[in-house]
């Protein structure tokens, strides 16, 4: 008898053990399962973390990364590509993609130079009439995207291409200098004007890329039309069953992004001080801007994410690169790290997706 009980004893703890041993994983999976909920309602929580993280280590191995003078740098460095990033992510968060958001700023800031040089309209009209052409171009690829149902990466990779030959034809290639328009055309270089508390140079700049930041972080997340932006990106059948008119929310998005890469020209010629055909920005900003947007957190299937996470993005990348050329490191360490955190990101937020799946 003895030899029977002891197998029943053996076979009760084993049913205990398994049972303690699927509790633990239920409670692990659950804790789990919480953390990808909350970044998912929370998309700006790490690049947050990620900005907090660099600051330190960089103040760490430089004394003066601290210094206000280096952190307004960084903010001075990052006010075209954060605009450009607000541009970026309305599009993206309606999981499309906008390849001419560069082109449309540099050909938006020659246009406002040459309608003033050339044509001797006033400036301020030039900048108005410049706004309202970059908002045009911004329309036609929305139109073409949701009109005639063209993939968003194939029609702005054509516009892209379409804009900046225009903007060489239109200019001739000429660059107009930067006293000429200090002298002739003050307006054109308002941006670029600053105020120094206690000797720290801010531009104008800065405050107005926070600004846009402030006023469309507002607009997505407290109105309807922001909450349309989302569902559009989120599921663009079941927001259209729902009565939201997406072919005219996805328009509206593309011209309110022209809008900002025209304003983003505007403030090229303040930054750099002179209006030129071949300036970087039509190059690199569609992957500055596109860069910023996904460490940022905001998902390029369309539906998630923040603006403010795309200011932190912004940020991450303005940090690394003075952080890094502060240390003394070879310039390239810093695009293999951006793209270090580009995969990152990615990964990341294919894994907070299955939160929602």
């Amino acid at each position: 008898m003895p030899s029977d009980v002891k197998p029943a004893n053996t076979f009760e703890e084993g049913l205990k053990g398994a049972s303690e041993r699927v509790a633990e994983f239920q409670e692990e999976k659950g804790l789990l399962k919480r953390v990808q909920h909350w970044l998912h309602q929370t998309p700006s929580a790490v690049p947050l973390f990620v900005l907090i993280v660099a600051l330190v280590v960089f103040g760490f191995l430089s004394p003066n990364f601290f210094k206000a003078a280096t952190l307004s740098t960084i903010l001075q460095q990052i006010a075209i590509v954060g605009i450009l990033g607000c541009a970026q992510s309305l599009v993206i968060l309606t999981a499309g993609i906008d390849l001419s958001v560069g082109a449309i700023a540099v050909f938006s800031s020659v246009l406002m130079g040459q309608m003033s040089f050339r044509y001797g309209i006033p400036a301020p009209l030039a900048i108005g009439i410049g706004l309202l052409l970059g908002t045009a171009m911004g329309f036609v690829n929305g139109w073409l995207v949701a009109k005639v149902k063209l993939p968003p990466f194939i029609v702005t990779l054509g516009t892209w291409q379409i804009l900046l030959a225009s903007n060489f034809i239109f200019s001739a290639n000429e660059t107009i200098r930067s006293s000429d328009i200090a002298k002739d055309a003050p307006a054109l270089q308002f941006w670029g004007q600053s105020i120094q508390p206690g000797g720290i140079k801010v531009l104008y700049a800065v405050f107005l890329m926070v600004a846009l930041v402030a006023i469309l972080a507002y607009i997505l997340r407290h109105t309807a039309w922001g909450r349309h932006v989302y569902a559009v990106g989120d599921d663009p059948d079941a927001a259209e069953l729902a009565g939201v008119r997406t072919k005219r929310v996805l328009i509206e998005v593309y011209a309110l992004a022209g809008f900002f890469c025209a304003i983003a020209g505007w403030v090229m010629i303040g930054r750099f001080g002179s209006v030129s055909p071949t300036a970087s920005t039509g190059q690199l900003g569609n992957i500055q801007s596109i860069t910023a947007v996904v460490i940022g957190g905001i998902s390029l299937f369309g539906g998630r994410g923040s603006i403010v996470g795309m200011f932190f993005g912004a940020l991450i990348v303005g940090v690394f690169e003075m952080g890094l050329k502060m240390v003394g490191t070879d310039p390239q360490w810093t695009f293999f790290l951006i793209g270090l955190l580009i995969i990152l990101a990615v990964a990341v937020d294919q894994w907070i997706r299955k939160a929602s799946a």
